[in-house]
């Protein structure tokens, strides 16, 4: 990988008024022994087969060592788990106490164990404890697992803020904080718990926050809570993967797609690990539905309403190669980091342009070679026309197979509605009519009236009635 020697350059970020780091590159080749790295973790990467940084692990490391809050902002792909933990790592230093130094927050349950797996891939030869906890799981047996110590604490934030309620671990220890796929934790509605943990963080920290996208909620809650962050950038938002071949396909409706997504997994044999995504729930179980017809046994699909088990088991036989293709939705795929996989397949676009980024990041990784697909309807391509906007280059248009069945056939969502206009009819007044009781006559009518003794003498005797003058 040709990164180089560089020569970091501070530049004043006119849209944010704090200072951005840029680097003046000369062309040669960085490897990860020029990094200021201790043998244990050197010989854990050579292990492993690391030899290049990629670019943000190359300039987050020296500014992480320098103690500073970073900003890094780098997309699906680019290496960002390690990025943060060679340099945390290396900072990091032996203590009896049994609370966390390092805490990560990720937001889902399969980031949790990916960002676990790295640490002890990282930690072969040194002694440093990894813990995940995340929903879905008995809350008793992850605060016992803390209660044995953990140097390294990994946790989507709801699961997170209940343990840290229950005082399953103290937090005084906390000396690094990683927030990872800050934007998509925003997406997910976690802000609320974000705000929580870090109030309940001690006040002396590093923070390290990476994020796809910098939002206007992302850089309000660094305001806040950081101390004056570096923010480092390996590529500006919307730049697509040079690895990755992209095309589409302009297809009719749901079954024509269905149908060519069955063509193309029964005729190219470049797909040995395919991903697909789908808009919803709904759709990625019907689509299963057909699929597992024709492919029986060769593929998965997981979403948010599958349990964990589940969604641990589908991935890795997605990674052994076991499944040929796995279906799902953009929040459950936020944890798959296979770097074999072959192609990635837009079943239907998505409506944030951005996660068409994350979504197509999926492959093209470790210097390999991508393809992503898309399979596009009429009503889908104002959302095409978003994410060409955002990368800036045009999505190159396949022709349709030629033995491609064209269905007729509608889904409930794509039968043109008949919107009949509603008339409100009005309902005839009732006649008015009397009470259903017959009233009493003025005689039989008892009425408590107050009547003066004057008044009554007047009626009496036709005048009223005094009394004689005192004499």
């Amino acid at each position: 990988m040709e990164i180089g020697k560089q020569r970091s350059v501070k530049e004043l970020d006119l849209n944010s008024n704090k200072f951005k780091t840029t680097f003046d590159v000369e062309l040669s080749i960085m490897l990860f022994t020029d990094l200021n790295l201790n043998k244990p973790l050197l010989d854990a990467l050579a292990e492993k087969g690391f030899i290049t940084p990629t670019l943000i692990q190359h300039r987050v490391f020296p500014v992480v060592m320098s103690g500073r809050d970073v900003c890094g902002i780098a997309q699906t792909g680019t290496g960002k788990t390690f990025a943060y933990l060679l340099p945390l790592l290396r900072l990091w230093k032996f203590n009896k106490d049994k609370n966390p130094q390092i805490l990560v927050i990720v937001p889902t349950r399969e980031l949790v164990v990916q960002v676990v797996e790295s640490v002890n891939e990282l930690t072969t030869y040194m002694s440093v404890d990894a813990v995940g906890v995340y929903g879905g799981a008995n809350i008793n047996t992850q605060w016992k697992e803390l209660q044995g110590g953990a140097d390294v604490l990994v946790a989507t934030p709801g699961r997170l803020y209940d343990l840290m309620l229950n005082g399953a671990f103290k937090t005084k220890a906390i000396k690094k904080l990683v927030i990872d796929e800050m934007d998509e934790m925003l997406n997910l509605g976690f802000r609320t718990q974000i705000k929580n943990i870090l109030d309940l963080l001690p006040l002396k920290r590093q923070n390290l926050l990476f994020s796809a996208t910098i939002t206007e909620e992302v850089e309000q809650l660094m305001q806040t809570y950081f101390n004056d962050p570096e923010m480092v950038e390996a590529a500006p938002t919307g730049t697509p993967l040079e690895n990755i071949e992209q095309e589409y396909y302009a297809v009719p409706n749901f079954y024509t797609k269905v149908n060519l997504l069955q063509l193309l997994l029964s005729q190219d044999e470049t797909m040995t690990k395919v991903l697909v995504f789908a808009a919803t729930k709904k759709l990625a179980d019907e689509l299963y539905e057909h699929l597992e017809i024709k492919f029986p046994g060769d593929g998965g699909v997981i979403h948010s309403n599958k349990e964990q088990n589940h969604r641990f088991n589908t991935v890795k036989q997605f990674h052994e190669g076991t499944y040929r293709f796995i279906i799902a939705t953009d929040i459950v795929a936020r944890g798959i980091d296979v770097a074999e996989v072959t192609h990635v397949i837009n079943f239907d676009m998505p409506e944030v342009p951005e996660n068409y980024i994350h979504r197509i990041g999926r492959t093209g990784r470790a210097d390999r070679k991508g393809i992503a697909i898309s399979f596009i309807t009429e009503k889908e391509k104002i959302l095409q026309d978003g994410i060409e906007a955002l990368m800036k280059i045009k999505i190159q248009e396949t022709a349709l197979p030629e033995n491609l069945i064209i269905s007729d056939e509608l889904t409930e969502d794509e039968k043109p509605k008949v919107f009949m206009k509603t008339i409100q009819l009005k309902i005839p007044k009732k006649e008015e009519r009397g009470p259903a009781f017959h009233p009493k006559s003025a005689k039989n009518s008892k009425v408590n009236v107050v009547v003066r003794k004057k008044d009554r003498m007047k009626k009496k005797y036709g005048k009223p009635k005094k009394r004689a003058p005192k004499k």
